[in-house]
């Protein structure tokens, strides 16, 4: 039965986008608020899929946690489930991503037109400069800006270590970071054809306050969202991550942050 229901829920969600997708080239002439309205609507017919075809339910805990301004949400990434939920889970994000995503016919023009931060994951030290940079301006209009500090979706159970993007960005912007811990691995996992149905529990913890030396500031981060992640994992049957000792948040120092 899962195997049905994954497979009609596969053919639904790719031929709705793929009609979405050109249907909607419309809103690439409308002012930025607009166009990322439209968009919400498409992402709330999505999760109407999930839910009728593979019975993926979501609840959210947390929201009194999100600041009023911009702030940093650092958020686990375990499947597609979550960037397709962001825009649903607050206001006007700009997410941070590879930038060969908005290189991609029609849906990079999307990604340009909502403003997201793309990141050129091969470029070294400048594309740590170059994700500063191009941060800032989202930052003034008060913007959250997402960023998943693995730099890639990582299973439930396993341990990668976070890069040093995030700190940066901590640094240079001032602004506080909101972990958003997680267990959609469970139900939509990276890799899979397979959906389980499920209830996904995201969780925005309390803020990480701008001014803080930056390592101290990674490690609560790490410890933070890792705990609370196998707590929504390990509550809902998934494993526990097993972290090896000599982990420590900022250990991994490649100079460039990216998101899958």
């Amino acid at each position: 039965m899962i195997w049905i229901r994954s497979l009609a829920f596969n053919i639904a969600f790719h031929l709705w986008t793929a009609l979405m997708c050109f249907a909607l080239l419309w809103m690439l002439l409308l002012p930025r608020p607009q166009m990322v309205a439209v968009v919400k609507w498409y992402l709330s017919t999505v999760g109407w899929l999930e839910r009728t075809l593979v019975g993926i339910r979501y609840e959210v805990h947390g929201r009194e946690n999100l600041p009023d301004g911009p702030f940093l949400l650092a958020a686990k990434h375990q499947s597609a489930w979550e960037t397709m939920k962001l825009h649903l889970l607050v206001k006007d994000p700009a997410i941070i991503l590879k930038r060969e995503l908005m290189w991609i016919p029609i849906w990079g023009w999307y990604a340009a037109k909502a403003k997201m931060i793309p990141v050129d994951r091969g470029a070294g030290g400048a594309a740590i400069k170059s994700l500063i940079r191009n941060s800032r301006p989202v930052r003034d209009e008060g913007r959250p800006i997402v960023i998943f500090p693995q730099g890639t979706r990582v299973a439930p159970g396993t341990y990668r270590p976070y890069r040093i993007g995030v700190g940066m960005l901590y640094d240079s912007l001032k602004i506080p970071i909101v972990p958003m811990a997680l267990n959609a691995g469970l139900y939509w996992p990276r890799h899979s054809f397979l959906k389980r149905p499920g209830t996904v529990v995201v969780e925005f913890l309390p803020p990480i306050p701008p001014g803080r030396p930056r390592a101290e500031a990674m490690r609560d981060l790490e410890e933070r969202l890792e705990a609370a992640s196998d707590r929504l994992v390990t509550a809902a049957g998934g494993p526990p991550t097993i972290r090896p000792p000599q982990a420590e948040p900022e250990r991994n120092k490649q100079a460039a942050t990216a998101v899958s």
